[in-house]
């Protein structure tokens, strides 16, 4: 077993030093696709902090009847903060009547005018981030809504269906998006691999006459398959890092209002050894391929 591992390893180390031309295409055929990946993964861990800024403090009011008892107010604010987890705060009519005045600054002394307090008694919940799921909110609201003493609810549900379409839009495009460039860069590489398969056509044919399987012929490109995907991931993790590190600042000056994390924090571990994974996966596949049609030919 040691001296196979030792011979494909220095069979597939040295079809890559006499034909490196082709196996540098492939290599860069990776690594743009990696860094198109990382790319994308940094940019949508930027869009779902931006969605969740946006989303701000989701508040949620529940607003009550006339003449609901102290007793209901109590149980309902211990429920809520039980189901949603965050914090309650009953807010008095003319409590609500001070903050309508002050958000309506100097237009807001026309409310001096009114002969009574329209506005009800109502809870509010402040919602963490955890709880900000529209559909969960919308069966809680449906839960309160059907409650006697409870008047309406409002959570800003449009708002938040909107964000969480957008969330859902902006996945499901860098998901299309990669299915296709890793189905494309799979095809470039199995097409450079197979013109190095087939430099080395004589030498695979000889070792098919003295009773090699195609899995031992096989075993050395799949090596250099792996070999091109973990040099891939490297350059691709380079650049990523480089343009974090030297891009990043630049960006964030003009665009602020972004909040983006300094350049050493959008290139995490994880997304190396994601990159790393994927390149191992796709010079495989690549590898396999190219490997599975010349042994057909």
């Amino acid at each position: 077993m040691i001296a196979r591992a030792s011979y494909f390893t220095r069979t597939a180390l040295g079809g890559m030093w006499r034909d490196p031309f082709v196996h540098v295409v492939a290599i860069a055929s990776l690594a743009i696709a990696l860094f198109g990946f990382g790319l994308a993964r940094i940019a949508g861990a930027q869009i779902d902090g931006l969605v969740s800024a946006l989303g701000g403090e989701v508040e949620l009011t529940v607003y009550l009847k006339d003449g609901t008892s102290p007793e209901d107010v109590a149980k309902l604010e211990a429920a809520l903060q039980q189901r949603t987890g965050g914090a309650t705060k009953v807010v008095s009519p003319a409590e609500a009547l001070g903050r309508l005045s002050e958000q309506l600054g100097t237009q807001g002394q026309a409310l001096t005018e009114l002969g009574a307090n329209p506005l009800p008694w109502s809870v509010e919940v402040m919602l963490p981030a955890q709880a900000r799921d529209a559909e969960s909110l919308k069966a809680l609201s449906q839960t309160l809504r059907a409650l006697t003493f409870v008047d309406a609810v409002d959570y800003g549900a449009d708002a938040l269906e909107r964000l969480a379409a957008l969330s859902k839009g902006l996945r499901l495009a860098s998901v299309v998006a990669f299915a296709v460039v890793f189905l494309t860069t799979i095809v470039v590489v199995a097409a450079t691999l197979q013109l190095a398969i087939y430099a080395r056509r004589e030498e695979i044919e000889i070792q098919k006459l003295v009773g090699a399987t195609n899995r031992f012929v096989r075993a050395p490109f799949l090596l250099e398959g792996m070999v091109q995907g973990v040099l891939s991931a490297l350059l691709a993790g380079a650049a990523l890092w480089a343009l974090a590190v030297f891009g990043a600042p630049q960006a964030a000056k003009v665009v602020a209002f972004l909040a983006l994390p300094s350049g050493s924090k959008l290139v995490t571990l994880r997304l190396l050894l994601e990159l790393l994974a994927l390149g191992v996966a796709m010079g495989l596949s690549g590898s396999v391929v190219a490997v599975r049609r010349f042994l057909r030919s």
